[in-house]
């Protein structure tokens, strides 16, 4: 089941031609994750706490169309593959009914020493729930 998260487009966000500068897609789709999270009631915060944090290991990008200033933008993430300490997310950004940014984005659990550890079995079983 995708997860949607709208976020506005702010001049902050864009170039000098006015469109959304490209790596600003990077962070429409790290917020939309954040609040993926958080809706399934992962404490991020206290994850750290125990020495564990998702890092993002690896992401595909797709520019299909421009974003500009004061669009209202819906970012969907869906599961798409987990294992015991991996997961790999499908992210899409869209403006109404154009898709304007595809990618997929493979994350690590890692601990504080940034090695690969499994994802505790209650975020796990979170996760697949929403698969």
């Amino acid at each position: 089941m995708p997860h949607s998260f709208s976020c506005r487009v702010y001049y902050e966000d864009t170039d000098l031609a006015g469109i959304v500068y490209y790596a600003n897609y990077l962070k429409f789709i790290e917020r939309a994750r954040s609040e993926w999270v958080r809706a399934l009631g992962v404490d991020q915060v206290a994850m750290k706490a125990d020495g564990l944090v998702f890092a993002v290991r690896r992401v595909e990008a797709d520019y299909l169309a421009p974003a500009k200033f004061d669009d209202l933008l819906e970012v969907e993430t869906e599961v798409q593959s987990m294992t015991a300490s991996r997961i790999v997310l499908r992210q899409d950004v869209s403006r109404g009914d154009d898709m304007l940014f595809k990618s997929v984005v493979t994350l690590v659990c890692v601990s504080e020493t940034g090695r690969p550890v499994r994802i505790p079995a209650d975020i796990r079983a979170k996760m697949q729930a929403h698969a």
